[in-house]
């Protein structure tokens, strides 16, 4: 047997954060990860959506290399990269019996020499996968899974790209991070006219704007940029297609500790304030979580349950935000915490000190039509079954209906002087 020791959380060779321990399809049904066996590893898949949550191994003929990735499918199966010999060979795993069923799918070249490529977040619906290569000049998206003929390359975009977020349920809106001129900008790529590029974030002509996470029902848009702290990177938030300043809270600014989002609220359809919001903090002491949502003054700090699978959780539509954790007497565990949100700031309380960044516009916005998140005008709502806690999470240390329609997928306005539509932040 092969001696083998990956580290899932390292950071990627092109500077994206850590990757979580586990990831999630976008429906919440399933998860994969690569599971510790000594000092090897091997993929192991999660079912999240019966009554209990359990794990099935799904282990090849020999460990896992490093480098390797692996993605959860709706069907249950299981994604798989493996780097070797210059490419990056691309596998469903499904259980067969006692063993391992694998069907290859095809390889990628890589790139250049120097460069990599990588998994994209899992994909709405999830019967299709993703992956990112990044060139010196270019960088290309590949149909990794869910083609007719193999892997085949999709898009390709200008300058060196990172991150990744889905912007629609359709799976045809991707957000990716774009470094060019020095200066990194969020582009949106549409997949479904041909990888056309257009621009997302444009906060300030000399600032790094990412876009971190994105909401499809509500267009809630977390973002990191430097534009109202030059050189230091801040927290925001907007909403997709708004039209008031991108907002930096104050209460997002923790000192000494990393603070990256990692999941939000659905369904609030046009209430993107009252979306939840979980953040993974690090700071000296260790992690926790955070919960916050832009319509709250502050942070809500929770002690991480042992064994959690770092920055990986998501959240359900009626607001329990499920945690996925193993440890040796747990080895597929859930821990849910219902938040105990205020819905009504005491009177008197003044608003939560901020920062809006916002200048005057310098050019109009003409290179493409604007992106409007089509809403149905009646809709009803269907609540999901109460879930049965199985496990309490205490406070962490403090830092020093029916689904609405999907929205038209047309192209997003540029988010340069504003996304925040007549919302107040309390």
């Amino acid at each position: 047997m092969t001696a083998c020791a990956i580290e899932p959380a390292a950071e990627h060779e092109d500077g994206d954060a850590p990757r979580a321990e586990c990831t999630i399809t976008a429906d919440g049904s399933y998860a994969a990860r690569l599971a510790p066996a000594g000092d090897c590893w091997f993929p192991e898949r999660w079912t999240l959506d019966g009554p209990e949550p359990y794990a099935v191994p799904l282990p090849a003929h020999q460990p896992e290399e490093p480098g390797t990735e692996v993605q959860p499918m709706s069907d249950g199966r299981v994604l798989i990269r493996r780097p070797t010999d210059g490419r990056h060979v691309f596998s469903l795993l499904y259980p067969t019996g006692p063993g391992t069923g694998e069907l290859l799918l095809g390889a990628v070249q890589s790139p250049q020499e120097g460069t990599g490529l990588r998994m994209l977040p899992p994909a709405p619906g999830g019967d299709t996968a993703y992956a990112l290569a990044v060139g010196r000049r270019s960088s290309a998206v590949w149909l990794v899974a869910g083609g007719a003929f193999g892997p085949e390359q999709v898009a390709e975009v200008p300058g060196r790209c990172s991150g990744g977020v889905w912007l629609d349920r359709g799976g045809r809106m991707l957000a990716l991070d774009r470094e060019s001129g020095g200066r990194t900008k969020a582009v949106v790529v549409d997949l479904g006219r041909g990888g056309e590029v257009s621009p997302l974030l444009q906060i300030a002509d000399h600032s790094d704007d990412r876009l971190l996470l994105a909401d499809p029902d509500s267009g809630l848009l977390l973002i990191r940029s430097d534009a109202p702290s030059p050189g230091q990177e801040r927290l925001g938030w907007g909403v997709l297609g708004s039209t008031l300043p991108v907002r930096f809270p104050e209460c997002l600014r923790l000192p000494e500790c990393a603070v990256t989002p990692f999941a939000i609220q659905p369904g609030q359809v046009l209430t993107p304030e009252s979306c939840g919001v979980a953040l993974r903090i690090g700071g000296p002491v260790g992690s926790w979580v955070g919960v916050w949502r832009p319509a709250e003054r502050q942070v809500r700090h929770l002690a991480a349950p042992d064994g959690w699978l770092a920055g990986a959780g998501l959240w359900t539509r009626d607001g329990v935000l499920q945690l996925p954790y193993a440890t040796r007497e747990v080895p597929c565990g859930v821990a849910r915490v219902e938040v105990p949100w205020e819905e009504e700031t005491s009177a008197g309380a003044g608003p939560e000190p901020e920062r809006e960044f916002s200048r005057e516009p310098e050019r109009s916005w003409e290179r493409g039509p604007v992106m409007s998140w089509e809403r149905a005008s009646e809709v009803s709502w269907e609540r999901a079954p109460e879930p049965q806690p199985s496990r309490e999470l205490e406070p962490g240390p403090e830092p020093s209906e029916t689904d609405p329609a999907d929205p038209v997928p047309m192209r997003p306005v540029p988010l340069q002087q504003a996304p925040l539509g007549g919302l107040v932040t309390k």
